[in-house]
């Protein structure tokens, strides 16, 4: 157990209050009743195996932060930080804030904010290790680094900053709600710290002494819809109708005149100029760059190849370019497992991968990885009983053929229903530039359009070269497989119209990204959608017309690289450009902009900064 100082001073304890029944949203406070079979059992803090007598025990806590007291002294980051041991790189409480006006007319309100310990925590849900629990005791939703194999879902489903990502250690770590110190009826290191008696803590819809509001909302903090946070606020001083980021966030916080005193984000137009910024299209998130697009890619091949011998294509039956047929197979296997390899590299313990499968019931990060890994052991199974038939020689052949068409199905079912989960990964609330069904139309558009470019590129030149010896052409096969890709252009550029009108019209943090996508990748962005036309144009002239000879299938290779450059492109802008709905940052800490510039001037070479110089 944790021990208590002889010393200690009563402002350090939970106090004992009245409470309600249920919560603002309807959930029991009284968790679990003292006689239920999850009570009276130890939490085993460092290998203590007492149990606690606290009679609040069981009760859900949270903290209560008054924003007219904070005066920014950082108290509870020291505390916490201490506490915890942690690195200048991590924080599991952080102090940001928004401005209003100049001097002497400005105002400031501060924000300190740490792990909610909701009642719908979404990283418990989204994790696919099953590092998270909700426990019974004091509500805590505890994190295990160690069971954590590094992959940082939980920090994008997160609306509030909570789980940190230690990109040095290689795993996620977060609040704790100090349970070692509610056990013995103490608060959070953090709210015993605080100098000014801004930040609380106590049982979940109890205010503190001579307080007035318990709010469950104020200015820069995201919607408490998303996860039911157990913390509360006041905030009774008058701030102007707008207020402003320090960060390098492209967000203002306006007063909504018909809602009362809720603050909506709004776009912070700054006039900033279009860009290119080429270097910064580069993010931790390459390796996904990667997996989604070669993994789609995969996909649309697969399904080209086997649907077209399927349903009468002959020039695309096994038999017709047996060669042909096995080299694409095995070239697919291949790409798709190197593109596996590379995803696991965004993992900070990539020889952990396996946990990926832990959490199938809650995760759809897990269902993903199933899905993936079903569609590839299918695709193996597939070119092992197709392209690969001659090995099994001594197997009958009606057996050997029965089981690639039982492995086709099933490559064909799982292939597109992994592209599905994967798409739903991120449909997150807390980062609302992906939470939109262009997501969709983009990966099953990028499907259908990569996959039949692939193919008519292999059977294109295999035809153009040897198609006076063998009387067959090109053209027609070309001509057919550009109607996939027609489509899925089509869906990729029907997606992005309605995913930037809609953005802009939502407004808050999608808009936001929307402009930073206009604005600091402008011209890249711009690229992207003159690439996009020009290839929707050409894969329509090539449906109309074909390719014949070998000039005409040079004018396919450049098309398909043109298709290529605007695809990754395209992906490298989905992942650098989105803003999730984030805490306030202050002007050095929880600032992107000045972890851009520590790094580019060597002050991330000085660890007390906080900055670590290599982000992976």
């Amino acid at each position: 157990m944790f021990q208590l100082r002889p010393e200690e001073r009563d402002y350090a304890f939970v106090p004992k209050v009245a409470h309600p029944e249920t919560n603002r949203y309807g959930k029991r406070i009284q968790l679990v009743d003292e006689n239920d079979a999850l009570a009276g059992k130890s939490l085993n803090i460092n290998g203590d195996s007492g149990i606690s007598s606290n009679p609040d025990r069981y009760k859900q806590h949270g903290f209560y932060f008054n924003a007219d007291n904070c005066i920014s002294c950082h108290a509870c980051e020291a505390a916490c930080s201490e506490k915890n041991n942690l690195p200048a790189h991590i924080a599991f409480r952080s102090v940001g804030y928004l401005e209003s006006g100049s001097y002497p007319a400005y105002q400031r309100m501060n924000i300190s904010m740490a792990c909610n310990h909701c009642d719908d925590p979404v990283c418990l849900k989204g994790c696919p290790t099953r590092a998270y629990t909700k426990f019974a005791e004091y509500g805590a939703v505890l994190q295990d680094p160690d069971i954590c194999f590094g992959c940082g879902y939980c920090t994008w489903v997160c609306p509030y900053n909570a789980p940190q990502l230690d990109p040095v250690a290689g795993h996620v770590s977060k609040c704790n709600m100090c349970v070692d110190r509610l056990e013995v009826g103490l608060k959070p290191a953090c709210s015993a710290a605080c100098l000014a008696g801004a930040l609380d803590f106590g049982v979940i819809e109890t205010r503190p002494a001579h307080r007035e509001q318990l709010e469950a909302r104020i200015p820069g903090f995201p919607s408490p819809e998303i996860t039911h946070p157990n913390i509360r606020f006041q905030q009774a001083k008058s701030l102007p109708r707008e207020m402003r980021r320090t960060d390098s966030m492209p967000l203002r916080y306006e007063r909504d005149e018909h809602g009362g005193d809720f603050y909506k984000p709004k776009v912070a137009e700054d006039g900033r100029p279009k860009r290119w910024n080429l270097k910064k299209l580069r993010s931790r998130e390459d390796p996904l760059v990667i997996f989604t697009l070669v993994t789609q890619l995969v996909v649309g091949a697969f399904l080209t190849l086997f649907l077209g011998s399927q349903f009468g294509l002959e020039v695309l039956n096994p038999a017709a370019h047996p060669v042909l047929h096995a080299t694409l197979l095995i070239g697919l296997l291949g790409i798709e497992t190197v593109a596996l390899v590379l995803s696991t590299l965004h993992l900070g313990r990539p020889h952990r991968f396996y946990r990926a499968f832990n959490n199938l019931r809650y995760s759809l990060v897990s269902r993903e990885v199933a899905g993936v890994a079903m569609f590839y052991n299918m695709l193996g199974g597939y070119t092992l009983f197709t392209a690969l038939s001659g090995a099994l020689s001594f197997l009958p052949a009606g057996l050997v053929s029965g089981l690639g068409t039982l492995f086709g199905w099933g490559a064909a079912i799982s292939g597109p229903l992994a592209l599905y989960f994967m798409h739903r990964i991120y449909r997150i609330k807390a980062r609302p530039y992906w939470n939109h069904w262009q997501v969709l139309t983009s990966f099953f558009g990028s499907m259908l359009t990569l996959g039949p470019l692939l193919v008519a590129l292999a059977y294109g030149w295999t035809l153009a070269a040897n198609g006076a010896a063998s009387g067959e052409s090109a053209s027609e096969l070309v001509s057919l497989l550009a109607l996939p890709m027609l489509l899925g252009l089509a869906l990729e550029a029907i997606g992005l119209l309605y995913h930037a009108r809609d953005l802009q019209k939502e407004g808050g943090e999608g808009a936001a990204a929307h402009y930073l996508q206009s604005t600091d990748f402008g011209y890249a962005y711009l690229a992207r959608n003159i690439g996009l036309g020009l290839s929707i144009a050409g894969a329509a002239a090539l449906g109309m017309s074909g390719t014949e000879s070998l000039p005409g299938m040079l004018g396919l290779s450049i098309l398909a690289l043109i298709i290529a450059a605007t695809a990754v492109v395209g992906r490298a802008l989905f992942y650098v450009c989105v803003i999730p709905t984030t805490m306030p940052g202050a002007f050095f800490w929880r600032n992107k902009g000045f972890q851009e510039h520590a790094r580019e001037t060597g002050l991330a070479d000085m660890p007390q900064v906080g900055v670590v110089p290599d982000t992976h």
